[in-house]
């Protein structure tokens, strides 16, 4: 190699081998390599190509072309390997996770239906044994009242022959004195017997119409997919502190901070609804709802209900409107322009908590009249469409005193004053949890929950009365953290669409803002 010098020969190590670059070959020179990029072609060119037809082009070194594409190409593949990638993989678990919650949750909606079947059928199977045992009872009497009078009747007519026999033979004897004792009953026997007719009882049935029974029995709610293209988060190599997630969420604060306090003028408090980040509504121990601006806490407007009498419950519906509970006349009631209409009127029944769903429907706790059972009902407007009462032992889930809301993943949460139990079941009515509170309560004392809400990271929140402070849980109950803040007596709360807390304390007539979640950024 080193002595034929005719050849154009460059030397390296062999170690070095690949770091020598390898030039393209141009199409039109042969032999000649591409050292230089023509920037408007977009091609590589040789010396002679460049003299010849690209002299008045942008032209640079075809190495630093190429460099620069590498380091392109390389910050591309880190971006696949680092995030797109991974996340891909992220969204396919989450995909196939919903995929599992969706067939356990339909599988569970099936279970209710069949469920809620066979309570009809055992309803319609009792019917019918009642309806026999009754023309059963009715055949009875009939036939042994026909009975009774054909045995009469057979009697008569025994009597009837003995007497003719009894005529025949002091005729036939020619015995003076024979016929002198023989009586004749003629006129006692034609007196014939009342006739008997039966009637039988009449089988009317009931005309069973699709749309009718459909309303009966229960009906389905709308079901969609929605189709949201920025709905997943690209994924970072940094996740957050807490929570471990990759894709931003939500964390509680270490020290929850009060943004405001709302004087509501009330002799006490109760409870408390969110219209809006600007407004909420609140109502004490009188007849009067009212409306406050939260960032100035003026007044904004009163109203006074219907019956004259306090209100159990309040909430605001996903729509925007307020609806509250009243137990004097056992209504559910909304505010509509400033005018109130009952939606819905029970009569052995007392309605109790409310809440809208983010199906719009609305969800009533209610106790019987006599205060031994009580139970959910869902209604679409003023049709029933879901009844909750009992576990799967046929055990009551749910006392007197209850508050109700729904989590964003569709549980139906009730803080059980009565059990002393936050009590959440699915959306078919299945049991899930029941939180009894947590050891460590800042004053060590019995948990009594009382108002009960949800936030956008699916939390269940609810105040503790006996404690005076705020539980935080999971979606499947397991505690997080207590919010305290100086509370005293907290009863009612509920959150904003920015997950500010706003909490009803009984005596001191305030709601207090509360700030406990920040957003947690992805660097």
């Amino acid at each position: 190699m080193i002595s034929d010098e005719s050849k154009d020969h460059k030397v390296i190590k062999y170690q070095s081998r690949k770091s020598t670059p390898l030039y393209p070959e141009c199409k039109y020179h042969n032999s000649q390599q591409c050292i230089m990029y023509c920037n408007q072609c977009k091609i590589p060119v040789c010396k002679t190509c460049l003299a010849s037809q690209h002299l008045s082009h942008k032209v640079s070194e075809i190495l630093k072309v190429v460099n620069e594409r590498k380091d392109k190409l390389i910050k591309g593949r880190g971006k696949l390997n680092e995030t797109i990638y991974p996340t891909s993989q992220d969204i396919a678990s989450d995909v196939q996770n919903r995929i599992n919650k969706l067939e356990k949750e339909y599988e569970d909606l099936s279970t209710a239906i069949t469920k809620h079947g066979e309570d009809w059928h055992r309803e319609i199977d009792n019917f019918l044994i009642k309806l026999q045992a009754e023309v059963d009872e009715t055949k009875d009497t009939q036939l042994q009242t026909l009975q009774k009078h054909l045995d009469e009747i057979n009697k008569n007519i025994s009597d009837i022959k003995n007497e003719i026999i009894s005529i025949e033979r002091a005729i036939e004897a020619n015995d003076l004195s024979k016929l002198l004792r023989v009586k004749s009953h003629v006129h006692m026997y034609s007196n014939l017997p009342h006739k008997i007719a039966p009637f039988l009882p009449k089988f009317v049935p009931g005309k069973v119409q699709g749309e009718k029974f459909s309303k009966l029995f229960g009906t389905l709610s709308s079901s969609s997919l929605t189709f949201d293209e920025h709905g997943y988060s690209m994924k970072s190599s940094h996740k957050c502190p807490e929570t471990g997630s990759s894709s931003p969420v939500k964390q509680l604060l270490d020290e929850p901070e009060i943004v405001t306090n709302i004087d509501t003028g009330y002799e006490y408090l109760i409870n408390v609804a969110c219209l809006s980040d600007e407004k909420i509504w609140t109502r004490g121990n009188d007849s009067t709802i009212k409306l406050f601006n939260i960032n100035q806490g003026s007044l904004l407007k009163s109203i006074k209900t219907k019956s004259g009498n306090i209100p159990w419950d309040i909430a605001v519906t996903k729509s925007g409107v307020l609806v509250y509970t009243n137990v004097s006349d056992r209504t559910v009631n909304i505010v509509k322009n400033k005018k109130i209409e009952n939606v819905i009127r029970l009569h052995n029944w007392t309605p109790r908590g409310v809440c809208g769903t983010s199906s719009g429907d609305l969800l009533v706790t209610m106790c019987s009249h006599d205060d031994k059972h009580s139970k959910i009902v869902r209604y679409s407007g003023s049709i029933e469409k879901q009844t909750i009462q009992y576990d799967d032992y046929r055990r009551p889930l749910y006392s007197i005193y209850t508050c109700i809301t729904e989590n964003r993943n569709l549980d139906i949460c009730v803080s059980d004053n009565g059990v002393k139990a936050v009590v959440v079941v699915n959306q078919a009515g299945k049991l899930r949890f029941r939180y009894t509170g947590y050891t460590l309560a800042p004053k060590n004392k019995l948990f009594i929950p009382v108002g009960i809400t949800t936030d956008s990271q699916s939390h269940i929140l609810t105040t503790d009365d006996n404690n005076h402070c705020v539980h935080i849980i999971d979606k499947d109950g397991h505690f997080l953290r207590y919010i305290e803040c100086g509370l005293r007596e907290p009863v009612g709360l509920c959150t904003d669409i920015n997950d500010n807390l706003f909490v009803a304390q009984w005596r001191s007539r305030q709601v207090k803002k509360i700030k406990y979640l920040v957003r947690c950024i992805n660097v």
